[in-house]
């Protein structure tokens, strides 16, 4: 029985049933396929929608050009002819069988002729599955229904075969924890385990688009777990696991790495947000010292911020994103200083520095709250409630988007042709001084007294 989720999904993009009619009235078989039947058994809105069928891509593209559909060719290396209809992106995949190299994940594509072949070579059971609108019917030869309904993953081919093959496979079944709730079915997860190092043969921009995709998932704290517990973690972000340090019983102090979870489970699902989460102590292990009886982790807040940007450079993400999380982690031990009595003038300098991200390292440090002292936790939520009370009521009496010094960093080091490093720190801190305490000045005055700091240090 095609569950009435699906059967909705299908009425309401009515241009699907039409391209099922136009491919069935010219003699060929068209299936929905892939995660558009996964989510649409689901209830999980999609628009992006998978079709495999027996057409020859030249023969796809005669039949919808002479119906005036607008195609694209890009990937009819693999088979595949593409179309936007409205809002949604469609990829119509003549039935194929994948080959693959040792040292590639790029298969040798090769033209089958049935369904059965096709659905083969998919990543999971629950991707495995194919409907006909014209015949409202589903085709499960892997039982991904009942995968569906238990919410395992498990691979339809052989999963040491599978992730030798595709090793991106991995790290997708680690994105489904995250983005679904499933778990992996034991000998899937063992395979794994056993093939974490063919991670090395996938691009960084792939491993990259799938951990931002596990990251902004309802249960990205399980996602990370999979990482880590199989091992690929060490191959993308060995980092994380370095977060599990044995818990000296005589210098007590919170496990690192189920703090790190719980802090990502607790901010929403923006990438820089949850990225900043799970980084934000990422320096622990690296700063951990131990002084009078108490373990303590001097600075790590800003040896953090320096590793989360080595980190994210590694996995080639863009300098707004690594700007962007390495500020959340830098600032994210601020706040707590609050409770020491902050000026107004304090008070500026954390929106200022903060910027665009105000609102985002303070849901970061509410989030790392995680004492189970009851009482603890109210004195500090009730300390930030007050600091976010102030943030506002000093935001309503200045313009501050009008405080930052007429200059920035980059024109500074270009000016006196110097690296990013404390020098700089220093002298922008001075323009702050100044734009703060004197009001408007003009970029020569800002730049005149950026040469008078630098000659003194």
């Amino acid at each position: 029985m095609v569950p009435r989720s699906l059967l909705d999904l299908i009425e309401n993009n009515g241009y699907l049933k039409s391209l099922s009619n136009l491919y069935k009235s010219n003699g060929h078989d068209f299936y929905l396929v892939g995660g558009a039947v996964r989510d649409g058994i689901l209830d999980i809105p999609t628009k992006d929608f998978d079709f495999t069928t027996n057409a020859l891509p030249e023969e796809s593209i005669k039949i919808l050009n002479d119906q005036g559909y607008k195609t694209t060719e890009v990937g009819r290396a693999f088979g595949t002819i593409e179309l936007q209809l409205k809002e949604s992106s469609i990829h119509i995949t003549t039935y194929r069988k994948d080959t693959y190299e040792n040292s590639s994940r790029n298969p040798s594509i090769e033209s089958v002729l049935d369904l059965n072949s096709d659905l083969s070579r998919r990543d999971f059971t629950i991707n495995s599955i194919a409907y006909s609108i014209d015949e409202n019917e589903l085709l499960d030869p892997f039982s991904g229904l009942k995968d569906l309904a238990q919410g395992i993953i498990k691979t339809p081919d052989d999963p040491v075969i599978s992730f030798s093959d595709d090793p991106l496979r991995m790290l997708r079944l680690c994105r489904f924890i995250s983005t679904h709730g499933f778990s992996p079915e034991k000998e899937t997860f063992t395979a794994m385990k056993n093939n974490i190092e063919r991670i090395q043969i996938v691009s960084v921009e792939r491993i990259r688009d799938e951990i931002n995709k596990l990251l902004v998932g309802k249960d990205a704290p399980m996602g990370i777990r999979a990482l880590v517990e199989s091992g690929l973690s060490l191959y993308i972000i060995p980092e994380i696991n370095e977060l599990k340090m044995e818990v000296d019983p005589k210098h007590h102090h919170k496990d690192v790495y189920e703090h790190s979870l719980e802090v990502l489970d607790g901010v929403p699902p923006k990438l820089s947000l949850r990225m900043g989460a799970l980084l934000h102590d990422i320096a622990k292990p690296n700063t951990k010292g131990i002084e009078n009886g108490k373990v303590h982790f001097r600075h790590h807040e800003v040896v953090g911020a320096r590793m989360t940007k080595k980190i994210l450079k590694r996995l080639k993400y863009d300098n707004k994103t690594i700007k962007d999380v390495a500020q959340l982690v830098e600032q994210s031990a601020r706040p707590h200083t609050f409770k020491m009595g902050w000026t107004d003038s304090a008070v500026r300098r954390y929106i200022l520095d903060a910027g665009h991200m105000l609102e985002d390292l303070n849901a970061l440090v509410r989030a790392d709250v995680t004492t189970k002292n009851k009482q603890k936790k109210q004195e500090i939520y009730q300390t930030l409630d007050e600091m976010e009370k102030r943030i506002e009521e000093v935001k309503e009496k200045e313009e501050l988007e009008k405080l930052r010094p007429p200059v920035d960093g980059n024109e500074i080091m270009e000016i006196l042709e110097i690296e990013p490093g404390p020098s700089l720190g220093k002298i922008m801190k001075s323009l702050y001084e100044q734009r703060i305490n004197e009001g408007e000045v003009s970029k020569e005055e800002a730049i005149k007294l950026a040469k008078e700091v630098y000659k003194k240090l």
